[in-house]
């Protein structure tokens, strides 16, 4: 059941009809909490007592923790996305991670704080991936792009709200006002309708859906699943390192003045909705998703290099830097659409949220191999060393999948 192509007149209210708005709305608030802890992390750390390189040592297994909890958590909200519906596993998941955030404001032990990043970990898995697949069914296939283009421009700008909020509150308040605004956003759930792909598909009484191993039991499959994963590696290599990390890297540098994570990840996240709106509208106008993220994987390297060569510089051009470094992967709309776009309707959501938060899951082992680098070749090598393997498997998985630009998305995955 193909969508109704729109008018010249008719596009702009169709790209922003309500599902677009509420799935933009409901990534911006995912966004917030999800970087939170990263602004966040030194003074909480203090506040429950730590020093010096516990509060590296701990905020990597605290930022492993929750991205552990994406990684779970994207493999049951996907399936449950293509057996359950799309709007479902979206607003399940916003409630999850709204509460886990308020009661993340009231930890008093790691363990706890720990265990809370992990279940919220768990809710965030399932917003972008749901609101993504609603959007790319509810739209023509000639304007969807604007759509997801909208979701994830909107969306990353929730980073730019919790610095704000950070720098205006204490921590433990700017974890409640993250699950407060969680809980707000459930309210818009009613007036949105499900996807009519999903719901021609709900007739189809004997037609596998949402089978996660089934994207195992196929060269094929596998092939798109994982390839449609690495293109996103550089993203998380950026945040979860480069970024989280931005104060020891800048004193490093000997950069001038003293370097906020939070303010890191405010100018990154600034890079990245400029860049998410760039990538959006060039994949429009280029009609190809491929040479899109190809352009911005090279300003990503570009970037990366500018990054370890600005010694001695002063912090606002490091904090550009960082808002370059956040443009450059500001591929990430283009990314989680060529995900969904290369599926049919009966595993379209559990690729899209699972790819993404498969990607967010592999901060473990970036941020774990970076550590062991760290410690046998130094802070800067262990760091590059560690940016150009995911830079190269990116660029190889980027040529190894098809363009879908002008794919059809009303088809089924057959099982043999």
């Amino acid at each position: 059941m193909e969508t109704v192509q729109p008018s010249n007149g008719s596009t702009l209210r169709t790209v922003f009809s309500l599902p677009v708005i509420v799935a933009a709305l409901g990534y911006f608030v995912d966004i917030y909490d999800l970087v939170l802890f990263s602004i966040v992390r030194v003074p909480s750390l203090k506040a429950l007592g730590l020093t010096g390189q516990e509060l590296v040592d701990q905020g990597v297994f605290l930022l492993n923790m929750q991205m552990a909890g994406m990684l779970i958590g994207g493999i049951i909200w996907g399936v449950l996305g293509d057996r359950k519906g799309r709007l479902k596993i979206m607003f399940g998941s916003i409630f999850l991670y709204s509460v886990a955030n308020l009661a993340n404001g009231m930890v008093s032990s790691i363990e706890a704080y720990a265990t809370l990043r992990f279940i919220a970990g768990i809710g965030l898995a399932g917003e972008l991936g749901a609101g993504i697949t609603l959007v790319s069914e509810v739209l023509h296939k000639n304007v969807r792009g604007y759509g997801t283009m909208i979701v994830a421009s909107v969306g990353v700008s929730g980073a730019i709200l919790a610095n704000v909020i950070a720098k205006s509150y204490d921590w433990r308040t700017a974890f409640i006002i993250g699950g407060i605004l969680g809980l707000l956003l459930l309210a818009l759930r009613f007036g949105v309708a499900e996807s009519g792909m999903f719901r021609g598909m709900e007739s189809q009484a004997r037609l596998r859906k949402g089978s996660f191993l089934s994207l195992f039991t196929s060269r094929d499959r596998f092939g798109r699943f994982y390839h449609a994963i690495m293109i996103g590696l550089p993203s998380w290599f950026v945040v979860g390192v480069l970024i989280t990390f931005s104060p020891e890297f800048a004193r490093m540098l000997g950069v001038q003045g003293t370097i906020s994570a939070g303010n890191a990840v405010m100018y990154c996240y600034i890079g990245l909705v400029a860049g998410d709106l760039m990538s959006g509208l060039l994949s429009q106008l280029l009609r190809s998703r491929k040479k899109v993220v190809l352009l911005f994987l090279l300003l990503t390297v570009a970037a990366v290099g500018i990054y370890f060569t600005a010694s001695g510089v002063s912090e606002a051009t490091f904090y550009a830097i960082c808002g370059l470094l956040g443009f450059g992967i500001g591929y990430w709309a283009v990314f989680v659409t060529i995900a969904a776009e290369q599926f049919g309707t009966n595993l379209r959501a559990t690729v899209a949220t699972s790819v993404p938060n498969f990607v967010r899951g592999m901060t473990v082992p970036i941020t774990t191999l970076f550590l062991a680098l760290r410690n046998q070749f130094g802070l800067q090598q262990g760091a590059i060393m560690v940016g150009v393997l995911s830079l190269a498997i990116a660029l190889f998985s980027l040529w190894r999948l098809e363009e879908t630009f002008h794919k059809d998305l009303d088809y089924f995955e057959e099982f043999l």
